[in-house]
């Protein structure tokens, strides 16, 4: 007899699954997801969403069960900020539905791309408060970047194919598609095709080229810049842009938490993270500055603390995709909507000279001396955690994926591990 393992019948199919044959509306459901390039979901199951699973059964995409429908969320959320493509997360009408709320919420704050496939009780049977029945657009509405209720068996297919394009294209997001059981049951044929997002769907992609030319010659007068990169740099994929053009006009670069990553922090230009528990040296050259590039960044109060007293000399300049955004929180002298990754390479054109900025330079290595990351270990006392995360950091690759929750904990992993590559940093930023 052979010694080799015998394949069970769910591995034999998986092993000759090729795209899902559409017969039915979860049959297309499950074909936009292998459309997309879908190879990993999130989710638990449930009497309204079964019919998903039961397509899903033939694809050779993996079903990752968890054990709450927030646990999907989560890891669908940290799924789309590892990998730059939207996570997938499902989960049954009702409560199903209902627990995935507190990972969206934390994704939309997090801008992180999601998509979210919930059951629903038959359509016939909406608004009559059936069993396991909630108003899950209603509710996820305020949380999500768009959502959809899906109505027809024909069209579900596309439905799923908009909410990932949705979830990845400007600026990133959740979304969701609220499947009812009667449609995901319902016969269908058509092939969904490749994620597009609307035709009325137009986020901007390149900055006015006269606001590029007016940036660009205010920073290059600045006797103090700064460039403050957020997350949005790394939902971008412009974190070699940042990096080529601090280091062309020699600037210095502060992240903002979520930013963690788009510049290397063992570079001499880094002055790392700023805000409430930033470093020292951060929040001095942010409080100092003449001129701030920031890029992909919301301002939020754990970055800026009262707007008032938030670089107070500094003239704005503001990259960001979203125009409401702009000037939200902290007012924009030069606002430039569009793309960070195109938006950087236009104001690297642009640019008429470096910045005279030698004596700035050497002020902020002044500071970095001065308010050192440091602190007492003597050797009679327990270890101390900040040392247990310089000797995980050291331990480990540069591209080593560094994941906390929210407290002292986080605080020690931003600030004591150096980062050198994008998304290799997983937290809650927003929601906490």
């Amino acid at each position: 007899m052979s010694d080799a393992p015998q394949q069970t019948p769910q591995e034999a199919d998986s092993a000759e699954a090729g795209p899902t044959d559409i017969e039915t509306g979860a049959d297309a459901v499950v074909r936009a997801l292998e459309n997309a390039g879908v190879e990993h979901l999130f989710g638990v199951q449930g009497g309204a969403i079964m019919p998903v699973y039961d397509a899903l059964y033939h694809s050779d995409m993996t079903h990752i069960t968890m054990a709450h429908e927030q646990g999907a969320a989560h890891a669908a959320d940290a799924y789309g900020i590892v990998s730059g493509e939207p996570g997938i997360c499902m989960a049954t009408s009702g409560p199903g539905a209902t627990n995935l709320v507190t990972g969206l919420a934390d994704s939309n704050m997090d801008s992180d791309p999601v998509v979210a496939l919930t059951g629903q009780v038959p359509t016939d049977f909406v608004g009559s408060d059936a069993f396991q029945e909630t108003d899950t657009i209603g509710v996820t509405t305020p949380i999500t970047k768009a959502n959809f209720f899906a109505d027809d068996p024909e069209s579900v297919g596309t439905d799923v194919g908009t909410a990932f394009a949705l979830a990845k294209r400007g600026r990133q997001g959740p979304t969701l598609v609220d499947l009812p059981k009667d449609v995901t049951k319902g016969e269908a044929s058509d092939d969904p095709g490749a994620p597009e997002t609307p035709a009325t769907y137009h986020p901007p992609e390149t900055a006015e080229p006269e606001a590029v030319t007016e940036a660009a010659d205010v920073l290059a007068a600045a006797d103090k810049p700064i460039i403050l990169a957020g997350g949005g740099v790394i939902k971008a994929e412009a974190s070699d842009e940042i990096r080529a053009f601090a280091k062309e006009h020699e600037i210095p670069v502060v992240t903002t938490m979520p930013g963690i990553g788009a510049f290397p922090e063992d570079h001499e230009l880094a002055l790392e993270m700023a805000g409430m528990h930033g470093t020292g040296y951060a929040n001095m050259a942010i409080t100092m500055t003449d001129c701030m590039l920031a890029v992909g960044t919301r301002f939020d109060d754990r970055l800026t603390g009262g707007v008032e007293t938030f670089a107070p000399d500094a003239e704005i300049i503001h990259v960001e995709i979203d125009p409401p955004e702009v000037s939200k929180n902290v007012e924009a002298d030069y606002p430039l909507i569009g793309d960070a990754k195109a938006v950087m390479e236009q104001l690297e054109t642009a640019m008429p000279r470096s910045p005279a900025a030698d004596t700035w330079r050497s002020q902020t290595q002044q500071w970095k001396k001065e308010y050192p990351m440091d602190y007492a270990a003597p050797e009679d006392e327990p270890v101390k955690p900040q040392y247990v995360v310089e000797a995980f950091d050291n331990a480990t690759a540069d591209d080593a994926i560094v994941t906390t929750g929210v407290g002292q904990h986080q605080m020690w992993a931003c600030q004591y591990w150096t980062y050198k590559e994008p998304r290799t940093w997983v937290s809650s930023h927003g929601l906490g």
